[in-house]
């Protein structure tokens, strides 16, 4: 029976709920209640703040929203080992409220994810450690709380992208644990069907990519232990890769979301000068090529989840420390307009 779980009791009930995996529809929390019972109200800021956190600390996750609900799926689960779960929750944006809901068919970490027509899509990641990259993809259908498996895409790869542009997934970079790629696929969803697109200029795994305008760019990311500040446009018309002005941090092991025709690339780690989360926030224009700097998250995370809902954006879990670490934590930005 669906029931929220408050306090304490929380890490009791969760500690069941993922013994038995696969359990739907089980409400893990509800964060939104204030003193008086009353749901908590996200208003505008201009700086970020904390929401209710996740029933689960993770990192490596994939995320994305479909209307009011921000799906979080796979990734490590704090455990002593780390381990890669199929956990998928769900949080109500407008009720400040987590759920969980059907797990996975496969446990991945570094999937690749996105929301298209009311489904979400989930390819790729590392089924274990970096040398266990699977091509698989499966579609959630949230009304009927059910997986399937589709076609596989014949290179199997994870810390890359999955963006809808025009009917299609597009599925940039990645790697596989000893090769890093520079290779693109389009998913045709109607048709089941997967082929190969032109390959970007740089290859990088740890990548953010978004779509504004029916184009396709992707951010940053690394090769090796090194960041790069590289920024490339691909153009689906002229079938051709742009080189861009760079992001001001060199950055890998984040996330990028849209917001009001502009892109957010928030989190990530630096690996090469030092060991350290990132906490910058930047911004692009695509009609300028600009970037410019936002408040810094809260909580400095990489493998976390960033996506949008009008003018906010939210970060969602992810480890503040490099390799293997794990949050909870939940924090928006309102952009205002």
């Amino acid at each position: 029976m669906t029931r929220a779980l408050r306090g304490t009791r929380t890490r009791i009930a969760l500690a069941a709920l993922i013994a038995i995996g696969g359990a739907a529809g089980v409400m893990l929390l509800s964060g939104g209640a204030s003193a008086d019972g009353q749901k908590a109200r996200v208003t505008s800021t201009d700086r970020w703040l904390p929401l209710a956190p996740s029933p689960l600390q993770r990192t490596e996750v994939g995320a994305a929203r479909i209307g009011r609900y921000i799906y979080v799926l796979g990734g490590f689960v704090s455990t002593p080992s780390g381990a890669t779960t199929r956990e998928v929750t769900r949080y109500d944006i407008d009720a400040n409220e987590w759920t969980q809901v059907r797990s996975m068919p496969v446990g991945v970490n570094h999937p690749a994810v996105a929301a298209y027509k009311g489904s979400l899509y989930v390819h790729g990641g590392y089924t274990g450690v970096v040398t266990q990259p699977i091509d698989r993809l499966f579609r959630y259908t949230p009304a009927t709380d059910t997986w399937v498996e589709l076609k596989n895409s014949g290179r199997p790869r994870a810390a890359h992208a999955l963006v809808p542009i025009g009917g299609k997934l597009y599925a940039p970079g990645g790697a596989d644990g000893q090769r890093v790629f520079r290779f693109l696929q389009l998913y045709d969803p109607a048709r089941d069907r997967w082929r190969s697109g032109p390959a970007m200029r740089v290859a990088r795994e740890h990548i953010g990519a978004a779509a504004v305008g029916g184009k396709l760019y992707v951010i940053a990311g690394r090769d090796g232990g090194l960041n790069l500040d590289v920024v490339e446009r691909y153009d689906s018309d002229t079938r051709r890769w742009k080189r861009l002005r760079p992001v001001q941090v060199p950055r890998s092991g984040f996330q990028a979301a849209v917001v009001g025709g502009r892109i957010v690339a928030a989190g990530g780690e630096q690996l090469a000068e030092g060991d350290s989360t990132i906490g910058e926030v930047e911004i692009l224009n695509p009609k300028t090529g600009r970037w410019r700097r936002l408040p810094s998250m809260l909580t400095p995370r990489h493998g976390l989840g960033v996506v949008s809902r009008g003018r906010r954006v939210f970060t969602i879990e992810g480890g503040p420390m490099p390799g293997l670490a794990f949050s909870s934590a939940l924090e928006f930005l309102d952009l205002g307009r």
